[in-house]
């Protein structure tokens, strides 16, 4: 599986990724009202966490716990909630609007971890999380001063809850591990922090996308990509900021924006606008112009001959001998991309009226 290309126009990368944790986008939920009020429409939020973002020292067999600003619903948030790099949780308690996670395995030594809340947790008026939120914290006496940060650019997909895995150069993902070294999370405007990071250290990133919201990585359906750029860290540059990754999905539809040009005088029926894929005749798109002729084709990435014609009598099939047609244009239509200012001439074709 060749992963899309992350970021200033780097070179693809091949990689091959175990399903990993998460994030679930916000389910859809019907809001009830709290008795005795109004319906409650407020995201809820973490308030609190222990160990708190930042904390050193953290005993190796802590219990995690967070704390919300509102009772929870205690199956979606339970689920919502991960470790990384992974350490299996072997039960989750409530107690009121706090969540306690009790690991099956004792924390590493001198390891930095990110607690995890993924956006699908919801309140018990089901009303998702307002964001995903990361929690950094750290075994070793101190807490590391590498810091990584910047902004996300999507194509094709939202970009809030894509997460940021950092590895350690040269290792990346494989077929069966989820052992990122560090993790970040992508907020709704695609900025990202990776703290914790030790320095000196050189680190890659990866985004991935869950499209499909099912917690693991499917290569038809998801987007997983590399960034061109190793990043070094030294003890008196332990910090990098203004990242600026961009981030394609490659089965996002394309564009093509234009406007048909009609001096014919033909007045009758509607113009309409239509695209064959070279590739497969049979997949077609058909749009009708507006009154100005301007016109908007949704088209998955791949080559297509578009014409406009005026359909005169509305059968949405063109009749080379009765009805105006502009000459084919060839357009290749890019992922995510919008090709803007197709121009569509029409002329009788010859043998018209």
């Amino acid at each position: 599986m060749r992963a899309p290309a992350l970021s200033r126009r780097g070179p693809r990368l091949e990689a091959a990724l175990a399903p990993l944790l998460l994030l679930a986008a916000a389910s859809c939920a019907k809001k009830g009202p709290p008795s005795g009020g109004p319906p409650d429409i407020t995201p809820p939020r973490v308030v609190s966490a222990s160990p708190d973002s930042g904390t050193a020292r953290v005993a190796l067999d802590a219990k995690l716990s967070l704390t919300f600003s509102e009772g929870m619903e205690p199956r979606s948030t339970g689920d919502a909630v991960a470790l990384a790099p992974r350490v299996d949780i072997r039960q989750r308690r409530w107690s009121a609007r706090t969540l306690t996670l009790v690991l099956e395995q004792p924390l590493r030594a001198r390891q930095t971890y990110t607690l995890l809340v993924g956006a699908s947790a919801r309140d018990r008026h089901g009303n998702p999380l307002a964001q995903g939120k990361a929690i950094v914290f750290s075994t070793a006496d101190s807490f590391p001063p590498g810091l990584l940060e910047g902004t996300i650019e999507a194509r094709g997909f939202a970009v809030q809850g894509t997460t940021l895995w950092c590895y350690a150069w040269p290792k990346a993902p494989d077929s069966t591990a989820r052992d990122f070294d560090a993790i970040g999370l992508a907020d709704a405007d695609g900025r990202f922090r990776i703290p914790g990071l030790p320095a000196p250290g050189r680190y890659r990133l990866w985004a991935f996308a869950d499209l499909n919201n099912n917690r693991s990585f499917e290569p038809d359906k998801d987007v997983l990509a590399p960034a061109d750029t190793v990043l070094d860290l030294s003890a008196g540059a332990a910090r990098v900021s203004g990242l600026q990754l961009h981030v394609v999905n490659p089965r996002a539809p394309g564009h093509v924006r234009g406007v048909v040009v009609d001096s014919t005088g033909d007045s009758l029926g509607v113009v309409r606008v239509a695209a064959i894929s070279q590739a497969d005749s049979s997949r077609r798109v058909m749009v009708e112009a507006d009154p100005k002729g301007a016109f908007d084709l949704e088209l998955p990435a791949e080559t297509w001959t578009v014409r406009a014609f005026r359909d005169r009598d509305r059968n949405r099939a063109w009749r080379v001998d009765l009805e105006p047609a502009s000459p084919v244009e060839v357009v290749q239509v890019e992922p995510a991309a919008t090709l803007t200012g197709v121009v569509l001439r029409l002329r009788r074709m010859l043998g018209g009226p």
